[in-house]
């Protein structure tokens, strides 16, 4: 399992992303290399505007608000395909949900709860209740790349992407120091989800795998 824990797993730190790696996923921390099954993330793309300049707007959807020194890079492509891109959007805005949730120290917020279901959920709410008990939050910038969007005939699609967290820290609150961690191999995480689309039109997130170390994310 992928986790950014504070102060004594602090040198595996990962982005909120990871949330839904916890107990979702059958990933190792301690793997590394490529994953055969994780296949798809190869392909280097150029970064363009952001898919949640296109959001979908069939669902009354929540605000994420967060710390001004939480930001991202997301390098997702717009692939010119409506239902791909509401799938990037949606995937995006898990992201920024489960970092709000744990800004606000909150393992059940509204909010990551929107754009995940199943396993996923239970593992973000599980990945923000150790950022409650250790009084901290994530800082920094991450980046995200190298995505690849599938959308099978059953109503689901598959996303596989890459996340940098060389630039991500864990925050804690208390003193407001950053615990700031070298870059290695491992700074550098893929990941293969599985979304549906609910009744509210909006791409959930119900499962999440991650390898960390992968060199299809190496820079």
């Amino acid at each position: 399992m992928n986790r950014r824990r504070p102060t004594l797993l602090a040198a595996l730190a990962l982005t909120a992303a990871a949330a839904l790696t916890l107990s979702a996923c059958g990933s190792d921390d301690d793997s590394s290399g490529d994953n055969d099954k994780i296949a798809g993330a190869d392909t280097s793309s150029e970064p363009s505007a952001s898919p949640s300049e296109s959001a979908p707007a069939e669902a009354d959807r929540p605000k994420i608000e967060l710390p001004t020194d939480v930001t991202y890079k997301f390098e997702w492509d717009k692939t010119g395909d409506p239902v791909k891109d509401a799938v990037l959007h949606d995937a995006e805005q898990r992201i920024r949900a489960v970092d709000m949730a744990i800004a606000e120290q909150d393992s059940l917020h509204d909010a990551y709860r929107f754009y995940s279901e199943g396993e996923a959920a239970a593992g973000s709410e599980k990945y923000i209740q150790d950022f409650v008990d250790h009084k901290a939050r994530t800082t920094g910038l991450t980046r995200y790349y190298r995505e690849s969007v599938s959308v099978k005939g059953d109503g689901t699609a598959s996303l596989v992407y890459c996340e940098d967290q060389s630039k991500s820290f864990n925050k804690f609150l208390d003193t407001g120091k950053t615990d700031v961690t070298g870059v290695t191999k491992d700074s550098y995480v893929i990941y293969a989800g599985t979304l549906r689309k609910n009744s509210k039109g909006v791409w959930v997130t119900e499962r999440l795998n991650s390898e960390r170390g992968s060199s299809k994310c190496q820079p």
